[in-house]
């Protein structure tokens, strides 16, 4: 598995997951104003690993004040961690990076430039091995829910291009071809910007874990046939009460699956639970260019200048969720984080 990020002579080096799965290419961010375009523009893209980016951004830009042998102001500070929090407003991995490396330079805000160029440095790479750690441990929990034989359906990318490391449903997955259990997996093209057809297939492609991809919308008549035992997903956001905004198109897919007697797993870090939220009706949905739906491979189409919606996310309300894993095992309803 390539890593969808890697820290390398003070560069936060990434895979373009805009070129995948044609090219790989690999961008260099040596401030933290590249690595804000790149969050944004959706180079790299996943919530765990949108976190894991912004902590190595807020690294890069306290590098280059430290460089100068500027005092390091709290004014400087909170301005880097402002620009990285107006990237990705649903994704609750950004926040909590951002909020560890605040309580990170409120502990050595008296310390000079050195210092906290290594304490906040230290913190980002704790978070990245600590995403690798916790995406195993889903994977392993569960893999128990996945039995020999089935064949699952996932919707977006969840593998290690979205995170530090390894992944979160799709590591459940790995996790269950890792004990022998014969697996397919049905994924969906997602679109308008074909995660699941350009980076869940390629990663499954790569690791020889056997893989279809189908349009959006066939999922329900294949759930209808049997022909899905088991959804499994990933988060951006889940609320206290086990709300989870994920990938636009996944409530259509919650819903397919309660009517057809599915089981719906959502997959994701501890990290990404939003405790503050009582529940969904708070999470702050993205909506992104118009461009992404009015064209596909840079091609129109559609008329140029028809109105478009583009939610990135939305809102699977608890009910239709039979167990969120995270790092801390299978939770079932009625959630209370």
């Amino acid at each position: 598995m390539l890593p969808s990020l890697a820290w390398k002579n003070n560069r936060l080096i990434l895979i373009d997951q805009r070129k995948l799965p044609w090219r790989e290419v690999y961008l260099q961010c040596r401030t933290y104003l590249q690595v804000a375009r790149a969050i944004e523009k959706m180079a790299v893209r996943g919530a765990p690993a949108i976190g894991v980016a912004a902590a190595y951004g807020v690294a890069l830009g306290v590098m280059a004040l430290a460089e100068k042998n500027r005092r390091l102001l709290g004014r400087d500070f909170h301005r880097i961690c402002n620009r990285l929090a107006r990237t990705r407003p649903t994704a609750r991995n950004l926040f909590w990076a951002l909020e560890r490396m605040e309580r990170v330079y409120e502990k050595n805000e008296g310390a000079g430039p050195a210092v906290l160029k290594k304490v906040i440095l230290d913190e980002a790479a704790a978070m990245e091995r600590e995403d690798g750690e916790a995406n195993r441990l889903i994977g392993s929990h569960g893999a128990r829910l996945i039995k020999d034989g089935w064949t699952v359906l996932t919707h977006c990318n969840t593998g290690a291009l979205a995170t530090a490391a390894y992944g979160t449903a799709l590591g459940v997955v790995r996790a269950a071809v890792g004990q022998g259990k014969k697996i397919r997996v049905l994924a969906c093209e997602t679109r308008p910007f074909l995660q699941g057809a350009r980076l869940t297939v390629w990663e499954l492609k790569r690791e020889g874990i056997p893989v279809t991809l189908i349009t959006d919308n066939a999922a329900g008549w294949l759930m209808s046939r049997r022909e899905v035992r088991a959804v499994i997903v990933g988060a951006d956001r889940i609320a206290r009460n086990g709300d989870t905004a994920n990938k636009i198109g996944t409530y259509s897919l919650a819903v397919l699956a309660a009517e057809n007697n599915v089981p719906f797993y959502v997959a994701a870090p501890f990290s990404t639970i939003d405790r503050e939220l009582a529940d969904g009706l708070d999470i702050a949905i993205e909506e992104r260019e118009a461009s992404e739906v009015r064209e596909a491979g840079g091609k129109l189409i559609t008329l140029p200048d028809v109105e478009v919606r583009n939610p990135a996310f939305d809102v699977t309300p608890a009910r239709f969720i039979t167990a969120i894993i995270t790092e801390r095992g299978p939770a079932r309803p009625p959630f209370a984080f």
